[in-house]
């Protein structure tokens, strides 16, 4: 499995406080060995952003990604639930 990311993604992570940015870290790492692991609370996505996958990295934060041919994955957004709009 190829992981990408994407412009969006960076310009989000730099934006993040340095604790948070750490549990990112943290998150990928699992999400790396296993995208289905349930610490990870990974969940399809509806309505504008059907086709899109998010995952928790705490109570608050999430990670937006796309799935291309279940080889590829591109990092989409990373931060609070206001990346949902």
């Amino acid at each position: 499995m190829k992981i990408g990311y994407s412009a969006r993604f960076w310009r989000l992570y730099n934006k993040l406080p340095a604790d948070i940015k750490i549990l990112v870290k943290e998150r990928l790492e699992i999400f790396k060995n296993d995208y289905l692991d349930p610490r990870l609370k990974t969940h399809k996505l509806t309505g504008e952003l059907d086709g899109y996958y998010a995952f928790r990295i705490n109570y608050a934060h999430r990670v937006i990604f796309k799935i291309f041919d279940k080889e590829i994955i591109l990092m989409v957004a990373v931060g609070d639930h206001s990346i949902y709009q």
